[in-house]
């Protein structure tokens, strides 16, 4: 795709509701704002993406929690004068010419911004989401929308039937148009209409293993007057419930097919595994591809020190000490991590601190009897999830040994999906565990 192309794209990456299924993560953020991979952001992700794929006129929608995410995008994304690049986060706001002030789904945000997008050199608009981790060139995206002559070109990736029930599934003819669509089936009959037929898959140069169903990845690119014209003359709120689904009908919509690594981080468990999975050997998202980094804050941090501590298939990012005999393995640590002597993590993520106490703050702590931001000597954390700027205290042990699913009886330690998750400025007093809280 030629890069005069890509100039002619703008990109609206949706930052999602509440995040009710991410909660207590999104408890005082935005859901694109959670911390990923001890150093990232989850909007770090289609932002690098955009860039990478020559993008770099991007907005980013919004109504919840903002502050956070608008602090992460004003201080990392600086563009030099004559680029007449962007990222500027479009937030929910009440203007002359519309009094409500909450947006009512994906395609009601669009509608309402739609004046950002009204310029002459604009010809497409390609809509993402906030909450995934994938890396893609979207110019093959974009390739795959002209060269068809489609209206709409969505993305789409291989699933197995298992699957398909809590996924979007589409089917294609031939060509790779787009002729039906069912959200979520749960049935095989409900399958069997969308399925694709045999063979389609590896007849796309795509060895199908099994898979015979097409994912909807959320992933749109609209031709820009389209987009208008849908968004002005409907009340359609929902892109993936309406707007798709509708445009199949009366428009040509063709598939773009993926087949890598593509994870839709919308739980507590989806966002643990995510993580974790980027400790592995050969993760499944690599971090180190020099040729594609992913952008984040750049930040003025000293090494990490780690002091007779055993590491082992862990992610540790910058300004952390870790004392001796720690044991850390399968872990995430981010920024800032403090940790004591004797402390055993395992199976963990750590979102570290949003800033470093001085010597000052450490004296009058101490002083004052209260812990300091950081993991105390001799704790164990197991299998949970500790947010930024967390005080733990000395012996404690944040481990689900009670085998609960879900629960908010020991606050500040939550439980989503089996995993404990600390939340962010909490403290636990030392020899905390939850039989004790």
């Amino acid at each position: 795709m030629m890069l005069a192309d890509m100039k002619q794209v703008i990109s609206l990456i949706l930052g999602g509701g509440r995040g009710t299924r991410l909660y207590p993560l999104t408890k005082i953020r935005a859901k694109p704002a959670v911390p990923l991979a001890s150093k990232y952001r989850l909007i770090d992700i289609p932002i690098s993406n955009c860039l990478h794929s020559g993008i770099n006129r991007i907005y980013v929608v919004t109504q919840f929690l903002s502050v956070s995410l608008h602090q992460h995008i004003r201080q990392t994304y600086r563009f030099d004068n004559f680029s007449g690049g962007f990222v500027e986060l479009l937030a929910a706001q009440q203007t002359m010419d519309n009094d409500a002030s909450w947006y009512e789904g994906t395609a009601d945000a669009v509608r309402k911004n739609l004046r950002y997008f009204d310029e002459n050199d604009c010809k497409y608009v390609l809509i993402l989401s906030g909450d995934q981790l994938y890396r893609m060139d979207y110019s093959r995206m974009l390739e795959t929308h002209i060269q068809s002559g489609a209206d709409v070109t969505i993305s789409a990736i291989p699933v197995a039937r298992s699957a398909a029930h809590a996924l979007g599934i589409m089917r294609c003819d031939d060509s790779g148009r787009v002729v039906g669509f069912l959200e979520k089936p749960q049935t095989d009959e409900e399958i069997n209409m969308v399925a694709m037929t045999p063979g389609w898959i590896d007849r796309q140069g795509i060895p199908s293993r099994g898979r015979d169903c097409l994912a909807s990845m959320g992933l749109y690119i609209f031709n820009k007057n389209l987009l208008f014209d849908i968004l002005n003359k409907t009340n359609y709120s929902d892109f993936g419930k309406e707007v798709f689904p509708a445009a199949i009908r009366s428009r040509k919509v063709q598939v773009h097919l993926f087949d890598d690594y593509w994870e839709d981080i919308g739980t507590i468990r989806a966002f643990y595994e995510a993580n974790l999975s980027l400790t592995k050997d050969h993760p499944p998202f690599d971090l180190f591809k020099a040729e594609q980094p992913v952008y984040t804050r750049a930040r003025f941090l000293p090494p990490t020190v780690i002091d007779g501590a055993t590491v082992t298939g862990s992610l540790v990012a910058d300004g952390c000490r870790i004392g001796k005999g720690t044991i850390i393995e399968n872990s995430v640590i981010g920024l800032r991590c403090i940790i004591g002597e004797g402390v055993t993590i395992r199976n963990s993520i750590l979102m570290g601190a949003d800033y470093s106490e001085t010597e000052e703050d450490l004296s009058r702590l101490d002083r004052e009897g209260h812990h300091r931001v950081g993991i105390g000597a001799g704790s164990l954390i197991d299998g949970a999830i500790l947010d930024k700027n967390v005080r733990i205290g000395r012996h404690v042990q944040v481990v689900n040994n009670l085998g609960l699913v879900d629960s908010d009886q020991f606050d500040p330690c939550y439980i989503r999906d089996g995993i404990p998750i600390v939340t962010k400025d909490a403290t636990l007093a030392d020899g905390w565990t939850m039989a004790k809280s």
